[in-house]
């Protein structure tokens, strides 16, 4: 009789069972696709019926922190960490979200979160000798904070240098950073152009044009971007060449073919809407002193955002002509 009533309660719960599995699972499909606001209800249900389950924290966790919420992402993390002491991971993005609230607050209050901050990255990264993340963590963490309250430029680069030894690409990013951050541009340049000699990612030739720029070296701009339209494809590059060209009066027919295609390849995920291209086209037009032209896109640019207040100025402008 007992067994049987096992085997009855057994087929009872198991379609709960399911359902809790297949809660988590969707939840889970949804934080994938960053839909949080679906994901959210479905992980806090999971919770309630698993109320120890780590992961589903760490997700609660994250969710909080994308929303920027980091009083809740701080919770979440913390109870984490106290779990398990020897995971980088939670020690880490207990780390992190002490250090976004701290970017929130006054200086006075943020004072108070900078030792355990140290601490948990630091914690992080002896945990995990191969953590990237975390590393970037400290380099920004030291390069950052001023030298009287524990910033250091040498330990900046200590954990630059084990990035090296890790990831060379981030390695010279980092000591790029560094440099940069420190007014070193040479130095910068030279870090950047090995990171791209290493890796050659988007990333690496979009750290050293805009290096270029910053450095009012709009030629040297141009050229990388460009290396990089032709290695990667990137229609956003095509929209970062227009800009280049029409701020600094570079290359015109390259900026105005640039942003043609930009234009016509655009999709939401180019990040810079088209109004601003419209905008950028303006420019050099104005500056080619083809007056209609650049009426004509200036006006393209109003008609689609008519509060747009730089396309207003410019078009002033251009009338003037």
């Amino acid at each position: 009789m007992n067994y049987m009533k096992k085997i009855l309660l057994l087929f009872l719960l198991a379609p709960l069972m399911m359902f809790s599995q297949s809660t988590f699972e969707q939840a889970e499909t949804y934080f994938k696709k960053e839909q949080f606001s679906k994901a959210k209800p479905l992980f806090k249900k999971y919770l309630q019926a698993h109320p120890n389950d780590a992961k589903t924290r760490e997700y609660l966790g994250d969710i909080a922190s994308y929303a920027k919420d980091w009083d809740t992402a701080i919770d979440y993390y913390e109870e984490l960490v106290e779990e398990d002491e020897n995971s980088a991971n939670y020690h880490f993005k207990y780390g992190g979200a002490m250090g976004m609230k701290a970017l929130e607050i006054s200086k006075i209050r943020a004072l108070t979160y900078i030792d355990d901050i140290k601490e948990h990255f630091e914690i992080a990264a002896k945990l995990d000798p191969k953590h990237i993340e975390v590393r970037w963590a400290l380099v920004e963490f030291y390069i950052q904070l001023p030298g009287i309250i524990g910033g250091s430029e040498k330990k900046a680069r200590s954990y630059a240098n084990e990035l090296l030894k890790i990831s060379p690409v981030d390695g010279y990013l980092a000591n790029g950073y560094i440099a940069e951050y420190n007014d070193r541009p040479n130095d910068a340049e030279s870090y950047y152009k090995k990171a791209i000699q290493v890796g050659g990612s988007p990333h690496t030739y979009e750290k050293l044009t805009n290096l270029y720029e910053k450095n009012n070296k709009p030629q040297e701009a141009i050229e990388t971007a460009s290396k990089s339209l032709q290695k990667h494809k990137r229609n956003s590059l095509n929209y970062q060449i227009g800009k280049i060209s029409a701020q600094y009066n570079l290359s015109p027919q390259l900026g105005l073919d640039c942003l043609q295609a930009y234009i016509k390849n655009y999709s939401v995920r180019d990040g810079v809407p088209k109004d601003w291209a419209y905008y950028r086209m303006a420019q050099i037009y104005k500056s080619l002193g083809k007056r209609d032209d650049a009426l004509n896109w200036i006006n393209k640019a109003l008609s689609s955002r008519p509060d747009f207040e730089e396309a207003a100025a410019e078009k002033e402008r251009i009338l003037s002509m």
